[in-house]
């Protein structure tokens, strides 16, 4: 079994990864990314997490060439590929529109690529719940919510999202889409909201910084463990019966209850030491976003296991070791 795993230094390519190894030790997985050093050894950084898992091979292609692609895949021959590649921040896509057309290259030169090659392995197609964007008739959202991306990245997102239904209708394919919600790891970098409040924490609590200046504190989402939506992604790629499945804990938290929860590891009383700052949000940005992941766990059986307060516990001891 050959797996082809796009953007596997990321923390769903890492947990993923993982997982497939742990059940599955003799497949073959494939990785794909662009920051290989030119001596074609790993480089520093995520890299490290994959290399420890033995017959790991990864390699570095331009996904966004449609030549480069369709040799790697008729080389390959996968029989499963997860494509987690792309830009994943929001603010980036803001600052560069053109990073959709990034997200939406990178899907076509893959499907395009298998079909050529009469390839129509399981494909799972990372999505996000920013294409629900700005709703406000809803809180909670499922498969058959409504989408109103407002973002470059939501846009591309919901164009993959489309293909993926009408690749399944068109050419009986198993081809999936994830709809995933906020979940975060110690294997974050820095600019994200969970390793920000985490690195400030620390830097407080050693006298390296005064504050946490932060957009709202009154903003609630959906935040899951990475090793979770990471088992989710597996599941429905191999088991489900349908092209799209919400992935997330059905459980809404406000950024004010994760900034109390890390400030409490250190032993800080958060209060003392937040600095709100509303400019730094962005513009039609929806107050709650939460899931609901019913049909994948009635369909599969599957649904997070850690709690927030678990999973913030687990990433900040990682950090601090």
């Amino acid at each position: 079994m050959k797996i082809i795993i796009t953007g596997i230094s990321g923390q769903d390519g890492i947990f993923l990864t993982s997982i497939i190894k742990k059940k599955y030790s003799n497949f073959s997985i494939i990785g794909t990314s662009r920051t290989l050093n030119k001596s074609g050894f790993l480089s520093k950084g995520n890299f490290d997490n994959v290399s420890k898992l033995q017959d790991i091979n990864i390699v570095d292609i331009d996904l966004t060439d449609k030549d480069e692609v369709g040799s790697f895949i008729a080389d390959v021959k996968p029989d499963i590929i997860f494509n987690l590649s792309g830009p994943s921040s929001v603010y980036d896509s803001l600052k560069n529109p053109e990073l959709e057309f990034k997200i939406t290259t990178i899907f076509n030169n893959l499907t395009n690529s298998l079909i050529e090659n009469n390839n129509f392995c399981r494909f799972y197609q990372a999505s996000t719940s920013e294409m629900f964007g700005l709703n406000n008739e809803q809180k909670v959202y499922d498969e058959k919510s409504m989408f109103l991306p407002n973002s470059p990245y939501a846009s591309g997102k919901y164009s993959n999202h489309q293909k993926v239904k009408k690749l399944r209708e068109n050419y009986t394919w198993n081809i999936y889409s994830g709809i995933m919600f906020n979940h975060e790891s110690e294997f974050r970098k820095k600019d994200y909201l969970f390793m920000k409040i985490i690195d400030t924490a620390q830097k407080i609590k050693n006298n390296e910084a005064t504050q946490l200046t932060i957009g709202s504190l009154d903003y609630c989402r959906d935040w899951s463990y990475a090793e979770d939506i990471a088992e989710g992604i597996f599941r429905l790629s191999t088991e489900g019966s349908d092209f799209d499945y919400v992935l997330g804990s059905g459980v809404g938290t406000k950024i004010e209850q994760i900034v109390k929860t890390v400030f409490d590891l250190f032993d800080l009383d958060y209060r003392n030491y937040i600095e709100i700052d509303s400019t730094i949000l962005r513009l039609g940005d929806p107050e709650v976003i939460v899931s609901n992941p019913i049909k994948i766990q009635k369909e599969l059986g599957w649904q997070t296991k850690y709690s927030l307060e678990n999973f913030v516990e687990k990433i900040v001891k990682k950090v601090l070791t």
